[in-house]
């Protein structure tokens, strides 16, 4: 074994399921993790959810992925281990990792907790760290990360429900957040009803807004309205619905990553009104450029939060009650799972059951 494979390029021992190439495929890894240093946390893994980016990431469908490759950046469990200059943290408490695992902490953007716009941000997996080895994910049975980017999980949210929030619970609170839909009365609409859309109807509604979801599937509809305390529902290939619904809206936050045409949505939004890109499609998008200006309007993008958001919209939720819809899994079900994700045959998140199951897999 060379000096520097997975397996001995850290003194701790780890086992997860790593992708080896573009197919995709997710299979049993035996790799290691660092000691943890003076600032770190060590926790148990106890779920892991499953992001659409990890299924972009496995198969290389943004071009930067190397192999071998362990997804995973919804993670929470419990700590075994802190280092002697953590403060926040004790063994037994609640953790949880989302997208990042470092940031230079000097510029602009880390000054004023923005790490995730930190131009030498370290994702979760599939980067360089600080001392030259790639980050792995949370597909596997510990995890090891500086205090600053861990997040106490409050004592009233399901981990397994909670653990999705970590990504889509911020990349929806953020700019809801940032863009000024958070407030009572204000009339939010939430494109595309998935693992981001079903967590930003929550949130804009705990916030006090009117909630409209704007959907490909009338079949929604029930599910919006009923369970998830939507307001009101469009159907966005039906042009009679669209046209009742013209300048009704504050702002939008789309979710959606497929190619779709802007110009409906932006018709949607009223003067000054805000259509928020969250969904990251892999081709461009066209501007329309004419309702934009007609209107005032913006189009704007957001990336996730730092870590001080995250922290309060971790706390918000538990204080709203508000988690992801679910569907735990085993391990070794994953690859099913990111084929059924492909066809959005998931209500609205998978979650691997890493605690219970992954060891059982290893077989």
């Amino acid at each position: 074994m060379e000096k520097n494979s997975p397996e001995t390029e850290h003194p701790v021992k780890a086992f997860g399921w790593a992708a080896r190439d573009t197919s995709g495929v997710l299979s049993p890894f035996i790799f290691s993790r660092r000691a943890a240093g003076d600032n770190d946390v060590m926790f148990r893994v106890l779920y892991c959810g499953i992001c659409h980016s990890d299924l972009h990431s496995i198969k290389n469908e943004w071009g930067f992925s190397t192999y071998p490759l362990v997804p995973g950046h919804e993670i929470v469990g419990v700590v075994t281990e802190v280092g002697s200059k953590v403060k926040k943290f004790k063994v037994g408490d609640r953790v949880g990792v989302g997208g990042l695992v470092g940031s230079c902490h000097s510029c602009d953007n880390c000054i004023n907790n923005l790490e995730s716009y930190c131009p030498t941000y370290v994702l979760t997996y599939g980067a360089t760290y600080y001392d030259g080895t790639t980050t792995y994910g949370g597909y596997s049975d510990i995890m090891v990360a500086s205090e600053h980017f861990v997040v106490r999980m409050p004592d009233n949210l399901p981990l397994d429900a909670a653990a999705p929030l970590l990504c889509a619970g911020i990349t929806v609170y953020s700019p809801l957040k940032y863009f000024g839909l958070d407030k009572p009365g204000v009339h939010v609409g939430v494109v595309g009803l998935g693992g981001l859309g079903h967590v930003a109807v929550k949130f804009a509604k705990a916030f006090g807004a009117k909630v409209t979801v704007i959907s490909t599937s009338p079949n929604k509809k029930d599910e919006a309205i009923q369970r998830l305390g939507a307001d009101s529902f469009l159907v966005s290939h039906d042009p009679d619905q669209m046209q009742a619904a013209m300048g009704t809206m504050d702002g939008i936050i789309d979710t959606v990553s497929a190619f779709h045409p802007l110009q409906p949505l932006l018709g949607l939004v009223k003067t000054n009104g805000k259509l928020i890109m969250v969904g990251a499609p892999d081709k461009p998008l066209e501007l329309p450029v004419f309702s934009i200006i007609m209107g005032r309007k913006m189009i704007a993008g957001s990336g996730g939060g730092g870590m001080k958001e995250m922290q309060e919209m971790i706390d918000f939720a538990a204080e709203h009650n508000i988690t992801a819809d679910i569907e735990v899994i085993p391990m070794d079900y994953v690859n099913t799972a990111m084929e059924r994700l492909v066809k959005a045959d998931v209500r609205y998140r998978f979650v691997i059951d890493i605690a219970n199951t992954l060891k059982a897999a290893k077989n």
